[in-house]
């Protein structure tokens, strides 16, 4: 018998000390992203893409050396300039599909900062995949992403 399929969703809102313009450039330039967005220290690097449009597409994957390989691959569907980012992306565990998610970024100027809020609305396929560690993982990304904008 197959897993069922598990639907959940969360969201996390951040106040980050940088200016919008900052925070956008940490998800829309290459560069920058590869900075942040990254697995533990002692996972090796995989594929990495980034085609930061709408019908553009993202890579990533990684793991523990000579261990499994985690892959993300996003498409994004809609894109409005330091406002708000829509993609989706499905998650594959040594080429099987664990999940599929729909995820929504959106930034607005706070002061001088920016509040960021990250909504995510997930199916998962197996019990290895599930919103907790997906949350846990999310969070830690956006750990990653605010020491880089504020430059910590």
């Amino acid at each position: 018998m197959t897993t069922p399929i598990t639907h959940a969703s969360f969201s996390l809102e951040r106040k980050l000390n940088a200016p919008v313009s900052r925070v956008w450039s940490a998800f829309a330039d290459y560069g920058n992203k590869k900075k942040w967005f990254v697995g533990p220290e002692e996972w090796a690097q995989g594929e990495s893409s980034l085609d930061f449009r709408e019908g553009g597409s993202e890579t990533d994957s990684g793991g523990p050396e000579g261990g499994f390989v985690s892959t993300m691959k996003a498409v994004y569907h809609d894109i409005v300039e330091n406002q708000r980012i829509v993609y989706s992306y499905e998650m594959l565990l040594d080429g099987e599909r664990m999940s599929v998610s729909l995820s929504t970024i959106e930034m607005e100027a706070d002061g001088e900062g920016t509040r960021l809020t990250l909504t995510e609305q997930g199916a998962y396929f197996t019990d290895e995949d599930h919103v907790e560690g997906r949350k846990e993982g999310t969070e830690g990304l956006l750990d990653a992403l605010q020491a880089f904008v504020e430059g910590s």
